[in-house]
Order: structure tokens, then sequence, then C-alpha cells
């Protein structure tokens, strides 16, 4: 499903990794590790841009529309399915048919009072719940999300995480806190000085396994 081949990965004509080779077949739910710096964040956007087709992506910033209400930009996940004319009349008056199912999506992330509240003047886990709302509305048949719980609390993140299982066949994750990479997880990729040095799966592996890649 996702391929890559003794390739270089970087942006700006730098380059974070070297010679990475990398398959990831359809059903499998890969957690990319690593200290910051390591490269989750190139290696994610490579896989992505490669394969845009049916995947629901979360960047690292988020790529909210901060002058936007919550709605709007969940709305946003489904913008190309929809005619011109149609996405117009909900940025002006939306549609009772989107309200709803987006009112209830975002009342199960501890969103549904914040609905026509402008992201802008959210708190920081507030917009990263905001852009899970927007893939989960997205849908399609994979998930990409750099650090997608990084700015939420312990319970938020296993209902963020337990619904990208339930909705998403395929999901490819940047992820900073191991347990919860290990527990969701069926397979960890670790990142270290520009190349992938563990690629194993999660079967096989304890919190303490993963400790050398954040030593220098």
């Amino acid at each position: 499903m996702f391929h890559l081949k003794n390739e270089n990965l970087g942006y700006k004509g730098g380059v974070v990794l070297r010679d990475i080779s990398l398959s990831i077949s359809a059903g499998e739910r890969v957690a990319l590790v690593g200290k910051s710096g390591a490269g989750k964040t190139t290696l994610i956007s490579a896989l992505q841009s490669r394969f845009q087709s049916d995947v629901a992506l979360i960047p690292q910033d988020m790529g909210l529309v901060r002058n936007l209400s919550v709605f709007h930009n969940v709305y946003m996940g489904r913008i190309n399915v929809n005619p011109t004319w149609y996405n117009l009349l909900n940025l002006l008056w939306p549609q009772k048919q989107e309200v709803t199912p987006i009112r209830n999506l975002t009342h199960e992330f501890d969103l549904g009072g914040k609905l026509f509240e402008r992201v802008g003047e959210l708190s920081g886990g507030q917009k990263q719940r905001t852009a899970v709302c927007r893939a989960l509305f997205q849908g399609g048949s994979a998930v990409f999300g750099d650090e997608p719980v990084s700015a939420v609390d312990s319970h938020q993140a296993q209902a963020i995480l337990k619904a990208f299982c339930e909705n998403f066949e395929t999901i490819v994750l940047a992820m900073h806190d191991i347990d919860l990479a290990l527990k969701y997880s069926t397979r960890i990729l670790g990142l270290k000085e520009g190349k992938i040095v563990l690629d194993q799966s999660t079967e096989e592996l304890q919190s303490e396994d993963l400790n050398f890649l954040y030593v220098s």
C-alpha cells in the first residue's frame, strides 16, 4: 500500500533521512517513534505526499483555519466531495444535515459546546481535537497523524486512538508516548540519526526496548 525504496528524504534541499526502504501494508497500525528531530515528520510527509488519495491527514501544525469555526474546520474534511455552491452555502448558512453529524462527532471529544466558536480562540488541546474530528469526518482507508495526541490528556488520547482504530483500516502515526504507541499500534518504526533503526511488531516489544532511541 505504501512503499519507499532506497530514498533520501528531507525538505528545502536538506536530507533528514537517508537510504530509506519501507513498505506498509493495508491493515497495519504503525507508530513512528524517536526523539525530536529524528525524522518522524519527514517520513510522515513523504508517505502522505505519495499517497494522497483516500488518506486523512493530521499535520503537526494541525492545518486549521483560525478565523473559521470548529464546524467549518471539521466540514472541510469532506469539502472535495461536495459541489462548490453547496460548500459556499454551508460557509454562510450551515445546513442541518451537516451540522447534526458534526455536532455529534465533536461532542464525542468534548467540543460540542464549541461548535461555532472560532478555532483561533481555542486551547491547544481543543485545536488538536478539532483536527482529529476533521480527519474522522473525512474518513478514508488510512489516516496519517504527526503527534495527533500530544496536546491532550491520557483519557482523551486513548479515546482518539481507539476512534482511529475503529474508523481507519490503516494507521500511521508519529508518537511521543511510547506506552500508547505500543498499546494502539501493531508495528513500531524507531528512527535515530537519520535512519530507521528498529522495525518490529509490538507483540515482541516492551517499553524499555525503545529506550536506546532517546539517548545520544
